[in-house]
């Protein structure tokens, strides 16, 4: 199927700089948003090891480039969750609650700079 909008080919500097967000975002952030998240939460140990394997799978499929968008939606959700549950807790505001939020961001602008379909789909800029 032709598709109606044709985008500028990726150069280097933005699909290395998507890369590199890619990987802030998959390797360190998701562990200490975790941790952070969980902390004083109120949640079982096994609780704890449910959202942590549903977060590793996530960052797995958010790794894989072929799946990496259905992975950028399905972290969005989660630290959605984590964002929800460090109000009911009252953590505070900028330094925890919207550590999430920073994540999803930088997710977002990362597989944004280096995926032709993402923005194919969401054409900013364009006329």
């Amino acid at each position: 199927m032709p598709r109606d909008t044709q985008t500028a080919p990726v150069s280097k500097k933005m699909l290395w700089t998507g890369r590199s967000m890619r990987f802030g975002c998959a390797v360190p952030a998701h562990g200490r948003g975790y941790e952070t998240g969980q902390s004083g939460s109120g949640r079982g140990g096994n609780d704890q090891s449910v959202i942590g394997i549903v977060l590793l799978v996530s960052v797995a499929v958010f790794a894989i480039p072929r799946t990496s968008i259905l992975g950028a939606i399905v972290l969005t959700g989660y630290l959605g969750g984590a964002v929800a549950s460090q109000l009911r807790v009252g953590l505070p505001l900028f330094s925890d609650v919207l550590a999430p939020v920073d994540i999803g961001v930088a997710i977002w602008g990362g597989l944004f700079l280096r995926d032709d379909r993402l923005r194919a789909l969401i054409p900013v800029g364009s006329r």
